[in-house]
């Protein structure tokens, strides 16, 4: 009988695969994935022609003096993320979600890169 853990890893590895099967980003419009761990957020804007990530931001960069939620920090790494494309000239992405559902700390990191001026 399998473990319990590889069936989960093998059923979000085919989850991210039907996202991203749909998806492909290019200089003029990088696919911008998200990754989110127990405890930080990391956001990627990745050119799928040349296979090179552009931009990165994730939550540590961030200063935790005060004290946010998870949320509240996923608003600010969307936004940082499109300060960094802004920067780059890019206005348009493909977001991607990997294998997570667009709620809660996904939605919230579009929702601030929307407010940092991207369009999805």
């Amino acid at each position: 009988m399998k473990d319990l853990n590889k069936i989960k890893r093998e059923k979000r590895r085919k989850r991210a695969g039907r996202t991203r099967a749909k998806i492909r980003g290019v200089q003029e419009r990088p696919r911008l994935s998200v990754f989110r761990s127990n405890k930080h957020i990391y956001v990627q804007l990745i050119n799928d022609e040349k296979g090179k990530t552009l931009a990165s931001v994730s939550d540590l960069e961030l200063k935790k003096s005060d004290k946010k939620g998870k949320k509240e920090l996923a608003v600010l790494v969307g936004q940082l993320i499109a300060q960094k494309a802004e920067s780059l000239k890019i206005k348009k992405v493909i977001f991607d979600k990997g294998s997570y559902k667009y709620h809660g700390i996904i939605k919230a990191v579009a929702e601030g890169a929307r407010e940092g001026g991207l369009k999805f």
